[in-house]
């Protein structure tokens, strides 16, 4: 089994000092979130084996938060063509990780990267899902929004649409409201 996890970066601000999108920062609440998605994962054994990481200022914020509180800190790394990726190119990458990981056995990956494509990516793999998560996955891909998906594959190079199945859907605001 393989265990992939898509998680869109925390809330930024509207524009950065440069007018540049990669350069936006994240605001006081992704500065909340971030941590808040970190504990989660930590209380439900939710820990990657790698993170790959967009090169945008917000997502590495995002990882940079995520990474203080989960100890030891996962290995990571920023992976340039994440930024600005569509479903396609996200589905290469994630087929390319075992060889981005010194762990012959990578078992648990994360994804931190952007909408539109993380969100189009996550619903090209899922061929089973609750309803329920599934309608609030489709609505959106919220700022911290996490979709872990499993695979019955033993080769990341298998990871196929329609073949996964998405075991929880969970951002900050679900948190907040106890789903």
């Amino acid at each position: 089994m393989r265990r992939l996890m898509l998680l869109r970066h925390a809330k930024t601000e509207r524009d950065s000092l440069s007018g540049q999108d990669r350069d936006r920062r994240l605001d006081t609440r992704g500065r909340d979130d971030a941590p808040t998605m970190a504990h989660y994962l930590a209380a439900h054994q939710l820990i990657p084996d790698l993170t790959l990481v967009s090169p945008a200022v917000r997502t590495r914020e995002t990882w940079d938060l995520m990474a203080g509180v989960l100890k030891p800190a996962p290995a990571h790394e920023i992976v340039p063509d994440l930024y600005g990726a569509d479903a396609l190119e996200l589905l290469a990458i994630v087929r390319a990780a075992q060889g981005r990981s010194d762990d012959a056995d990578l078992r648990c990956l994360m994804v931190v990267a952007h909408n539109p494509g993380l969100q189009e990516f996550a619903l090209e793999l899922i061929a089973k899902a609750g309803r329920r998560e599934r309608k609030a996955l489709e609505d959106n891909l919220p700022t911290s929004g996490l979709a872990v998906l499993d695979f019955a594959i033993e080769d990341w190079n298998d990871i196929a649409p329609q073949r996964g199945t998405l075991d929880r859907f969970v951002s900050p605001r679900l948190l907040r409201e106890g789903d």
